[in-house]
């Protein structure tokens, strides 16, 4: 049991490092959007996720409606519960429903991605292990970052908020290069951002609705122009 708690901790650093740069940039946006170091602590310790959290900061900082950031995290973070279901396909039969509900939990794509490459079946000290790090680095990440933001220069704080583009930028242009479904899907995407952007009666729209029409409307695009084949998911 202890072995199997240190190889999730071994495989897990990489992703803490990765969680602890980005969440310093989460921080400091939400300080832009008036939050408290510690209120981003708590966020991110109770909702690991990357992009339903910088959307979620982004609608608070617009001053959406909690139905908007109800919305806008259940639309961002479905796609957790299938993940989730597909990890449960590999875990060691002894782990217990209520264990799952811990894994569960701290089930995140980075995560997800390596628990899904180990080479035997998953078991409850592994998978702690493996999510043990990456929390605290998001966590420790998202309040260094915020307490960082506030000490800094309103202009270095404000600059350094390109992060968050970068790893957007980061995540989408190498799958973009190969996947040319990805690519047309993601135009969509930022067709109809834009659209929301500049067309003058679709500005008035709030933003934390318009990340919700742009994500169903890309997704829906995707699902009907490029259909995943059944013998495709299988694999």
């Amino acid at each position: 049991m202890g072995k199997e708690f240190r190889n999730g901790i071994k495989d897990g650093i990489p992703i803490a490092l990765g969680y602890f740069a980005v969440s310093f940039s989460l921080g400091i946006a939400m300080l832009a959007a008036g939050m408290t170091a510690v209120q981003g602590a708590v966020m991110s310790v109770s909702n690991l996720t990357s992009a339903g959290e910088f959307a979620g900061v982004r609608v608070i900082a617009a001053g959406g409606t909690l139905i908007e950031l109800v919305l806008t995290q259940i639309i961002i973070n479905l796609r957790y519960s299938l993940m989730s279901l597909s990890l449960t396909q590999k875990l060691d039969e002894k782990v217990k429903f209520w264990q799952k509900l811990i894994i569960a939990f701290g089930n995140t794509d980075e995560i997800f991605a390596v628990a899904m490459n180990h080479q035997k079946s998953l078991t409850l000290p592994y998978m702690v292990g493996l999510q043990s790090l990456p929390i605290v680095g998001w966590t420790a990440g998202t309040f260094l970052g915020a307490v960082a933001g506030g000490l800094m220069p309103t202009s270095v704080a404000m600059a350094m908020n390109v992060m968050l583009y970068g790893m957007f930028i980061a995540i989408v242009v190498p799958v973009a290069k190969k996947s040319r479904p990805v690519l047309i899907v993601a135009s969509v995407a930022i067709l109809a951002s834009s659209l929301f952007r500049y067309v003058p009666w679709l500005h008035q729209i709030s933003e934390g609705i318009s990340i919700i029409v742009c994500t169903v409307v890309a997704a829906t695009f995707g699902a009907i122009v490029f259909p995943v084949k059944e013998e495709e998911g299988a694999q």
